[in-house]
Protein backbone atom coordinates (compact mmCIF):
# COMPACT_ATOMS: atom_id res chain seq x y z
CA UNK A 1 0.00 0.00 0.00
CA UNK A 2 1.42 3.40 -0.89
CA UNK A 3 0.89 6.61 1.00
CA UNK A 4 -0.75 9.44 -0.86
CA UNK A 5 -2.63 12.62 -0.13
CA UNK A 6 -6.21 12.19 -1.24
CA UNK A 7 -7.82 15.28 -2.66
CA UNK A 8 -11.21 15.60 -4.26
CA UNK A 9 -9.69 15.05 -7.71
CA UNK A 10 -8.20 11.71 -6.60
CA UNK A 11 -11.09 10.20 -4.67
CA UNK A 12 -13.50 9.89 -7.55
CA UNK A 13 -15.76 7.34 -5.91
CA UNK A 14 -17.19 9.94 -3.53
CA UNK A 15 -16.14 13.40 -4.73
CA UNK A 16 -15.58 13.76 -8.47
CA UNK A 17 -14.69 17.42 -8.01
CA UNK A 18 -11.51 19.37 -8.63
CA UNK A 19 -10.07 21.56 -5.94
CA UNK A 20 -9.48 25.03 -7.30
CA UNK A 21 -7.60 23.87 -10.39
CA UNK A 22 -3.78 24.06 -9.85
CA UNK A 23 -2.12 21.18 -7.96
CA UNK A 24 -1.38 21.53 -4.26
CA UNK A 25 2.06 20.26 -3.16
CA UNK A 26 1.95 16.58 -2.29
CA UNK A 27 1.44 15.86 1.41
CA UNK A 28 0.65 19.49 2.19
CA UNK A 29 -2.83 20.73 3.12
CA UNK A 30 -3.29 24.49 3.03
CA UNK A 31 -6.77 25.62 4.01
CA UNK A 32 -8.72 28.41 5.62
CA UNK A 33 -11.69 27.59 7.86
CA UNK A 34 -14.74 29.66 8.79
CA UNK A 35 -17.94 29.46 10.76
CA UNK A 36 -21.03 29.77 8.58
CA UNK A 37 -23.32 32.74 9.17
CA UNK A 38 -26.29 31.46 7.14
CA UNK A 39 -27.33 28.35 5.24
CA UNK A 40 -28.01 30.31 2.05
CA UNK A 41 -25.09 28.74 0.19
CA UNK A 42 -25.56 27.44 -3.40
CA UNK A 43 -26.99 23.99 -4.02
CA UNK A 44 -24.26 21.44 -3.23
CA UNK A 45 -22.64 19.59 -6.12
CA UNK A 46 -22.46 16.59 -3.80
CA UNK A 47 -23.14 15.74 -0.15
CA UNK A 48 -21.68 12.81 1.81
CA UNK A 49 -22.06 11.41 5.32
CA UNK A 50 -18.83 11.46 7.32
CA UNK A 51 -17.92 9.61 10.53
CA UNK A 52 -14.48 10.00 12.04
CA UNK A 53 -12.57 9.15 15.19
CA UNK A 54 -9.16 10.13 16.53
CA UNK A 55 -6.86 7.48 17.94
CA UNK A 56 -4.46 9.75 19.82
CA UNK A 57 -4.65 12.51 22.42
CA UNK A 58 -2.03 14.90 21.01
CA UNK A 59 -3.06 18.33 19.75
CA UNK A 60 -0.05 18.63 17.40
CA UNK A 61 -0.63 15.32 15.60
CA UNK A 62 -3.91 13.81 14.46
CA UNK A 63 -4.33 10.10 13.80
CA UNK A 64 -7.78 9.79 12.27
CA UNK A 65 -9.94 7.04 10.82
CA UNK A 66 -12.73 8.39 8.63
CA UNK A 67 -15.58 6.89 6.69
CA UNK A 68 -17.12 8.70 3.76
CA UNK A 69 -19.98 6.68 2.32
CA UNK A 70 -18.49 3.20 1.84
CA UNK A 71 -14.81 4.27 1.82
CA UNK A 72 -12.49 4.31 4.87
CA UNK A 73 -9.22 6.19 5.32
CA UNK A 74 -6.41 6.36 7.86
CA UNK A 75 -4.97 9.88 8.02
CA UNK A 76 -2.02 11.46 9.82
CA UNK A 77 -1.90 15.26 10.09
CA UNK A 78 0.73 17.45 11.71
CA UNK A 79 0.73 21.25 11.84
CA UNK A 80 3.36 23.21 9.96
CA UNK A 81 2.10 26.78 10.35
CA UNK A 82 -1.17 28.73 10.31
CA UNK A 83 -3.62 26.86 8.08
CA UNK A 84 -0.90 24.53 6.78
CA UNK A 85 -0.46 20.90 7.75
CA UNK A 86 1.35 17.86 6.50
CA UNK A 87 -1.23 15.25 5.58
CA UNK A 88 -0.73 11.59 4.77
CA UNK A 89 -3.72 9.42 3.94
CA UNK A 90 -4.21 5.77 3.06
CA UNK A 91 -7.37 3.94 2.03
CA UNK A 92 -8.05 1.02 4.37
CA UNK A 93 -10.38 -1.97 4.00
CA UNK A 94 -13.97 -1.16 4.97
CA UNK A 95 -14.11 -4.02 7.46
CA UNK A 96 -10.99 -2.71 9.23
CA UNK A 97 -12.19 0.90 9.20
CA UNK A 98 -15.59 0.01 10.62
CA UNK A 99 -14.00 -2.13 13.35
CA UNK A 100 -11.63 0.68 14.36
CA UNK A 101 -14.45 3.23 14.56
CA UNK A 102 -16.72 0.90 16.53
CA UNK A 103 -14.21 -0.88 18.80
CA UNK A 104 -11.01 1.13 19.25
CA UNK A 105 -12.24 4.71 19.51
CA UNK A 106 -12.28 6.22 23.00
CA UNK A 107 -15.38 8.30 22.23
CA UNK A 108 -18.32 8.28 19.83
CA UNK A 109 -17.43 9.30 16.29
CA UNK A 110 -17.76 12.84 15.01
CA UNK A 111 -20.73 12.70 12.66
CA UNK A 112 -21.44 15.27 9.99
CA UNK A 113 -22.73 15.82 6.52
CA UNK A 114 -20.18 17.35 4.17
CA UNK A 115 -21.57 19.47 1.35
CA UNK A 116 -19.32 20.26 -1.62
CA UNK A 117 -20.39 23.73 -2.75
CA UNK A 118 -18.97 25.89 -5.50
CA UNK A 119 -19.31 29.62 -4.83
CA UNK A 120 -17.36 32.71 -5.88
CA UNK A 121 -15.16 30.54 -8.12
CA UNK A 122 -14.03 28.24 -5.28
CA UNK A 123 -14.88 24.81 -4.00
CA UNK A 124 -16.05 24.92 -0.38
CA UNK A 125 -16.49 21.94 1.93
CA UNK A 126 -19.27 22.76 4.38
CA UNK A 127 -19.58 20.45 7.37
CA UNK A 128 -22.91 20.35 9.20
CA UNK A 129 -22.19 18.57 12.48
CA UNK A 130 -24.45 16.23 14.45
CA UNK A 131 -24.27 14.45 17.81
CA UNK A 132 -21.87 16.01 20.36
CA UNK A 133 -21.21 18.87 17.92
CA UNK A 134 -24.77 19.48 16.71
CA UNK A 135 -25.33 23.08 15.76
CA UNK A 136 -21.82 23.70 14.40
CA UNK A 137 -21.42 24.51 10.72
CA UNK A 138 -17.85 24.94 9.46
CA UNK A 139 -16.74 25.78 5.91
CA UNK A 140 -13.25 25.33 4.55
CA UNK A 141 -11.51 25.88 1.25
CA UNK A 142 -8.12 24.63 0.12
CA UNK A 143 -5.56 27.13 -1.12
CA UNK A 144 -2.20 27.15 -2.90
CA UNK A 145 -0.76 29.49 -0.26
CA UNK A 146 -2.19 30.67 3.06
CA UNK A 147 -2.33 34.28 1.86
CA UNK A 148 -3.98 33.50 -1.49
CA UNK A 149 -6.74 36.10 -2.00
CA UNK A 150 -10.29 34.88 -2.52
CA UNK A 151 -13.81 36.25 -2.39
CA UNK A 152 -15.72 35.64 0.84
CA UNK A 153 -19.31 34.55 0.07
CA UNK A 154 -22.04 36.36 2.05
CA UNK A 155 -22.96 33.20 3.98
CA UNK A 156 -19.42 32.92 5.38
CA UNK A 157 -18.88 33.92 9.01
CA UNK A 158 -15.77 34.63 11.09
CA UNK A 159 -12.50 32.88 10.33
CA UNK A 160 -11.46 30.06 12.68
CA UNK A 161 -8.35 28.76 10.91
CA UNK A 162 -6.21 29.27 14.02
CA UNK A 163 -8.86 28.54 16.66
CA UNK A 164 -7.54 25.35 18.28
CA UNK A 165 -10.92 24.67 19.93
CA UNK A 166 -12.54 24.16 16.53
CA UNK A 167 -10.26 21.59 14.94
CA UNK A 168 -12.01 18.27 14.40
CA UNK A 169 -9.46 16.65 16.72
CA UNK A 170 -10.38 19.10 19.51
CA UNK A 171 -14.12 18.75 18.83
CA UNK A 172 -13.74 14.98 19.12
CA UNK A 173 -12.23 15.36 22.61
CA UNK A 174 -14.56 18.17 23.79
CA UNK A 175 -17.79 18.41 21.80
CA UNK A 176 -19.49 21.75 21.21
CA UNK A 177 -22.56 20.50 23.16
CA UNK A 178 -20.43 20.82 26.34
CA UNK A 179 -19.17 24.35 25.74
CA UNK A 180 -22.12 26.07 27.42
CA UNK A 181 -22.73 28.49 24.56
CA UNK A 182 -24.97 28.77 21.54
CA UNK A 183 -23.77 28.84 17.94
CA UNK A 184 -24.86 32.51 17.73
CA UNK A 185 -22.68 33.25 20.79
CA UNK A 186 -19.74 31.45 19.16
CA UNK A 187 -20.14 33.51 15.96
CA UNK A 188 -20.25 36.71 18.04
CA UNK A 189 -17.23 35.69 20.13
CA UNK A 190 -15.05 34.67 17.16
CA UNK A 191 -16.12 37.72 15.17
CA UNK A 192 -14.87 40.01 17.93
CA UNK A 193 -11.30 38.62 17.86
Amino acid sequence: MTCRRVTATQCGQFCQLSINEAPIPKYLEIERRFLVRSTLWPVPERSVRVRQVYLNQREDLSVRVRSMEDAYFLTLKAGVSSGTRQEFEWPIPSEDGAAIIERLAARPAIEKTRHFVRDAGRLWEIDVFEGENAGLIIAETELHSIDEPFEHPEWLGPEITDDARLTNNALYRHGFAHWGMSYADLIRETGEK
